[in-house]
Formats: structure tokens, C-alpha cells, sequence
């Protein structure tokens, strides 16, 4: 999962990440309210997990914001506030869970987990279409206009991506970080020699071209070329 931690406490947010990564999952950080609501905006995380006494921006500011917009990520509130009445207003600004400090690793890995799988579940599609070509989650395949395209693991990722946001100009750190889970540019055409395997496989053999270069800002698959 990916998982977004907005804690103003450096070495607690320290503590988290490491863990969260030795459990298999990519985490980022924000320290104050404005940093995280600005991120969880703009990219797609699995959960987040929020302090509420946080400088800037309070936790519970930051998720009332957030649950103004149409990002339904899963929220775990973290926080030394453990009044009954502290994890009502928890709840209530919009947090899906109410986690008090000091509290055990297993424990906030355990709920994180559970609420990842339950956003899984609410997001699951199952089929991606774009004009004549659809790829099956669940079957691991690719066709266009009835014809098997076989794609390797990493080409098949990047379809993915591109899929779920069809129409929606994806840039190269997007797909860094999704597809590849990088945190940083690598500096390398690693991009490009798999956007150009996949068009060779999805766009070479067919009338007209789906995926296409914005230049200057990204990619974008879209039935149309204008």
C-alpha cells in the first residue's frame, strides 16, 4: 500500500515509516497540516495516517478539507488525545479510524490494513476500457478489438495506470512512483523504452493510436486524438 503520514513529530514519523516499509508498504511524510492536505490532494494513496495537533494546519482541519473534495482515501487519526470525546470528533471530522499514542506497531499495522483492503474493495474495478481496448484485473489480460495483446509484468502495470486514469494526462513521476515505486527521478529513458514496448503492442498493429505523448507535461490514453 501507499501511505501518507502527517505527523510534526520527526522521529515518530521516522519510527512509522521505517516500519510501515519493513512491512512491505511505500510511505511519504508531511510534517504540518498545509504539506499534507496539499499531497494527499494530489496524489493516490491506499491511507493516511493523520496526528491531530498539527502546526499550520490541524488534523482534524486537514481531514474535514479533504473530505470536502471526492478523495475518499481511508484516514487513521493518530493521536495522545484519548478522551472518548477527543475520538468522537475524530470521527466525526471524517477520520474512518481512532488510534490513541503510545500504542503498538502490530496494532496500527494491523488497522491500516484492514482499512487499505477496505478501500480496495470499494475501489475494485475489475475491467478497464478505452474505446476497443480492455484489460481484465483479475484475469491478467489485454485485448484490443477481440485480439490478445501479451504483455510482460511491468507493461501490463503501466497499462493499468494509464487505464485508470484514462483521459487524465499522467506525468513521469506519477508513473515513477506508481509503477516503478520510485521515490526519485533515476535519470534513465526507463519510461520511454516501456511507453514505446507498449505502444508498439497496443497502438502499432491498429488503426488508430490510444496512447499519446502531451508534450512537455506527460502521457494520456484516450480513444480520441484530439
Amino acid at each position: 500500500m501507499k501511505v501518507l503520514i502527517v505527523e510534526d513529530d520527526q522521529e515518530a514519523a521516522r519510527y512509522l515509516a521505517r516500519g510501515l516499509g519493513e512491512a512491505g508498504h511505500s510511505c511519504d511524510t508531511a510534517a504540518d497540516g498545509e504539506d499534507g492536505l496539499e499531497m494527499a490532494l494530489d496524489a493516490d494513496y491506499d491511507v493516511l495516517i493523520v496526528d491531530r495537533m498539527l502546526p499550520k494546519r490541524d488534523g482534524l482541519s486537514l481531514i474535514e478539507k479533504l473530505r470536502e473534495t471526492d478523495k475518499q482515501v481511508p484516514i487513521l487519526v493518530l493521536s495522545a488525545l484519548a478522551q472518548v470525546d477527543d475520538r468522537v470528533k475524530g470521527l466525526r471530522a471524517g477520520g474512518d479510524d481512532y488510534l490513541t499514542k503510545p500504542y503498538a506497531f502490530t496494532e496500527l499495522l494491523a488497522r491500516i490494513e484492514a482499512l487499505g483492503r477496505r478501500k480496495q474493495t470499494a475501489d475494485f474495478e475489475a475491467v478497464y476500457k478505452v474505446g476497443d481496448l480492455e484489460l481484465d484485473r483479475l484475469s491478467h489480460t489485454v485485448q484490443r478489438a477481440g485480439k490478445s495483446i501479451i504483455l510482460q509484468p511491468r507493461e501490463f502495470r503501466l497499462l493499468e495506470y494509464l487505464m485508470r486514469h484514462a483521459g487524465q494526462v499522467v506525468t513521469r513521476t506519477m508513473l515513477l512512483e506508481n509503477v516503478w515505486d520510485y521515490h526519485f527521478d533515476p535519470q534513465t529513458n526507463v519510461i520511454d523504452v516501456h511507453i514505446s514496448r507498449l505502444r508498439g503492442k497496443i497502438d502499432k498493429a491498429f488503426d488508430r493510436p490510444l496512447v499519446h505523448t502531451v508534450r512537455g507535461a506527460g502521457y494520456v490514453i484516450r480513444a480520441d486524438a484530439d
